[in-house]
């Protein structure tokens, strides 16, 4: 089969975007957009479609196996992982591969994601003591433990931009986990915290929900967290 792969290419932050479109042939059925960056990257030269030859392309990845989430990118408007996303199920004569757009873009397709790690350092999203939930907990613990903190939710977020109040669903579903293991003497500054990083911004449009490349329940996730951090809290003060 041959593919026709354009591509959203940027040298570094302070250069310019541009477009640069390549062809690939491949007889492997399975074949996903990473591997066709890893066959790009393999030519000798790398000749782009008018035969011009090109840099190699940069991009992340690690497992490969839909594990990690390091290669998140926009194929064909959809944010996923480029090991997931088969060529031969992509739509249209060219598949479009882009960096995603709510992070500030190193180079090509790799971007700073940093801003992740920051976000749940602000929140304080870990344990102080050591603890053990009960094991009616195991489902939520299990379903929350699966985020690969990809960024995928996030770049279909309306309300999530880079350096804003409001973290996203990848913040709370790490924190959706601490909210169940925490002891309750620990949990006043985490519910603080999510109320005005999580709670507060969210509009409830899910657009999040069916993005998830782990396939999380982050609707159900929300709901228990919020009863957690609010709703309890709310409840006890009306009727105590």
């Amino acid at each position: 089969m041959k593919y026709t792969i354009e591509i959203l290419r940027q040298k570094s932050p302070a250069d310019k975007a541009y477009r640069q479109t390549f062809v690939i042939e491949t007889e492997l059925k399975n074949a996903t957009v990473a591997t066709a960056l890893s066959m790009l990257n393999m030519q000798d030269p790398m000749l782009d479609i008018e035969g011009k030859e090109s840099d190699r392309i940069v991009w992340e990845c690690s497992c490969l196996q839909k594990k990690c989430g390091a290669c998140a990118m926009v194929i064909n408007g959809r944010p996923q992982l480029a090991c997931d996303a088969r060529l031969s199920e992509q739509k249209g004569d060219k598949i479009v591969v882009e960096p995603l757009k709510k992070f500030p873009v190193v180079a090509d397709l790799t971007v700073d994601r940093s801003i992740l790690f920051e976000n749940l350092k602000t929140i304080s999203a870990w344990l102080v003591s050591g603890t053990r939930a009960s094991e009616s907990k195991n489902d939520i613990l299990y379903r929350s433990s699966l985020c690969l903190q990809c960024g995928c939710c996030l770049e279909v977020c309306p309300n999530f931009f880079s350096g804003g109040e409001f973290f996203g669903m990848a913040s709370m579903i790490p924190v959706a986990r601490l909210l169940e293991e925490m002891p309750d003497e620990e949990k006043k500054k985490l519910r603080k915290q999510y109320s005005k990083h999580i709670f507060g911004g969210c509009g409830k449009s899910l657009s999040c929900q069916n993005i998830c490349p782990a396939g999380i329940n982050i609707e159900e996730l929300m709901v228990n967290s919020n009863a957690i951090s609010l709703w309890k809290g709310i409840f006890k003060k009306i009727f105590k």
